[in-house]
C-alpha cells in the first residue's frame, strides 16, 4: 500500500507572525501575541484540513518568508522563527499553562516538537503590506 500523506505543507498568513521574545509562553491566555498566535493557528488549520495533513514525527524543515515594506521588519529573525515554531508544534505537551482559551485550535500541530527541526530558513521579500508564508516539510531519513 502506498503512503499518501502530504510531506510538505505551505500556507499564507496576513499580518505579522507571532514573536517569541520573553520567558512567558506565547500560548498563554492574554499574551500580547495572542491575536497573531490565533491567526497563525487558523491559517495552519485551514491548510492542514485542505490537504489531510497529519503531524510529522520525524525530522522536519521550517521555512518562513516574511513580506514587509523595506526596512520595516518589526523583530529579529530568531524571535520570528521562535514564535512560528512554538505555535506550530504540538501544544498539548505544554502542560504547565492552561490552553482552554485556544478552543479547538489547541489541536493544530504540524509536528511534535522543536527537537525535530533539522533545517530553518528565513527570507524577506519587499511588499506594501505585512504577510508571511510558512512551509513545513518532512526531511527524508537517509541511512
Amino acid at each position: 500500500m502506498q503512503d499518501t500523506r502530504a510531506l510538505a505543507l505551505t500556507f499564507e498568513v496576513s499580518g505579522l507572525p507571532p514573536v517569541r521574545a520573553e520567558a512567558l509562553s506565547i500560548l498563554a491566555a492574554g499574551h500580547r501575541q495572542a491575536v497573531r498566535v490565533r491567526t497563525l493557528l487558523q491559517a495552519a488549520c485551514a491548510a492542514a484540513q485542505r490537504t489531510g495533513w497529519t503531524p510529522l514525527t520525524g525530522p522536519v524543515e521550517v521555512d518562513l518568508a516574511l513580506r514587509c515594506p523595506p526596512g520595516h521588519r518589526t523583530a529579529d529573525v530568531s524571535t520570528l522563527l521562535g514564535g512560528v515554531c512554538a505555535v506550530l508544534a504540538d501544544k498539548k505537551r505544554v502542560s504547565t499553562i492552561g490552553l482552554a482559551h485556544l478552543g479547538v485550535l489547541v489541536d493544530v500541530a504540524l509536528y511534535t516538537d522543536d527537537r525535530q527541526i533539522r533545517r530553518l530558513a528565513y527570507t524577506e521579500e519587499p511588499a506594501e503590506d505585512f504577510s508571511y508564508r510558512v512551509r513545513v516539510a518532512e526531511i527524508p531519513t537517509v541511512v
